[in-house]
């Protein structure tokens, strides 16, 4: 807990002092007298029972105690100015965020996280891209975006960016009720390609490992097959054709929980990704981005982090 006898004074007065290099042009600066100045000074150090600038020398100078104060005394009224624009700028409407949500997490997380953060002191305007990976990611390193959800994405493309895992989810085979291999106990891949493929795009973050699931099964290559991101368009055209489609499960679980949607017996284990929260690397969120984050991992059931 913080010293309750530390005031907002005795930084901004010990700050100011080391800013403009000396007491007498900190005072002007806060519009104090050069004795209140010195005096705040003079306060805050009996308070951490230490010197903070060395008074032995001619030029303003800090103490070892001093230099590893004001890293500190800085960043934490950097917070504060934070928390107080965030605060003004929820009360007039200008607070913003941006994120980006791959299909993955289109129709489960993210939705429960809106409305989530829709309940919190911090809720404003989000704006919701979506798309494939590389339009996300590429948002996301212009600052279009403040943080990519989804699955996470190859190596290559993770240069200058950050990845928090949330969950780990595999990719499914989901077919119409009715459909030929509907109800078979045992398939194997030659028998499902027999059919039209609903295929994630060549440069999608799930293609390399639907491509190591069919080499793997002894599948040398697709003919006909449909390659698409688009959820809606997926579960149209599997419901009305015996296409085969290609999709991370969460985008599917409540299909198969109501019986619109069927599995196909085919183990899919290879599949296994990370799902998460992909960021700039160094770049620091706002409040209400931040909060966001927070509600995602509560919608995927993962504990807030303690303030």
């Amino acid at each position: 807990m913080i010293d309750p006898r530390i005031k907002l004074r005795h930084l901004n007065c010990f700050l100011e002092t080391l800013q403009m290099g000396g007491v007498a042009r900190a005072g002007s600066a806060l519009g104090m007298s050069q004795p209140a100045v010195s005096k705040a000074i003079a306060e805050l150090e009996a308070i951490l029972d230490t010197a903070l600038f060395d008074r032995s020398r001619r030029a303003l100078a800090l103490t070892p105690a001093g230099e590893m104060f004001v890293r500190f005394a800085q960043a934490g009224l950097a917070t504060l100015q934070q928390g107080l624009d965030t605060l003004e700028a929820t009360r007039s409407r200008r607070a913003f965020v941006a994120l980006g949500a791959l299909p993955t997490v289109s129709a489960g997380i993210v939705p429960r996280a809106l409305a989530q953060f829709a309940g919190t002191p911090l809720a404003c305007r989000v704006l919701v891209e979506s798309g494939p990976s590389p339009y996300l990611l590429g948002l996301l390193r212009t600052a279009a975006i403040d943080f990519v959800v989804g699955r996470l994405a190859r190596s290559e493309a993770m240069a200058g960016l950050s990845f928090e895992h949330l969950y780990s989810e595999q990719l499914v085979l989901a077919v119409r009720p009715g459909h030929p291999l509907a109800g078979r106990t045992s398939l194997v891949l030659p028998e499902v390609v027999a059919f039209q493929m609903l295929m994630p795009p060549r440069e999608a973050i799930i293609r390399p490992a639907v491509d190591a699931l069919l080499i793997a099964g002894g599948v040398a290559r697709l003919s006909g097959e449909i390659e698409t991101v688009s959820n809606s368009l997926g579960r149209a055209y599997a419901l009305g054709t015996d296409a085969v489609w290609v999709i991370s499960e969460s985008v599917v679980a409540g299909d198969f929980a109501t019986g619109q949607l069927v599995r196909l017996a085919v183990d899919m284990r290879s599949t296994l990704g990370s799902i998460g929260i992909t960021s700039r690397t160094g770049s620091e969120l706002s409040l209400p981005a931040q909060e966001l984050v927070a509600s995602i991992r509560a919608a995927t059931g993962l504990p807030r982090p303690s303030p």
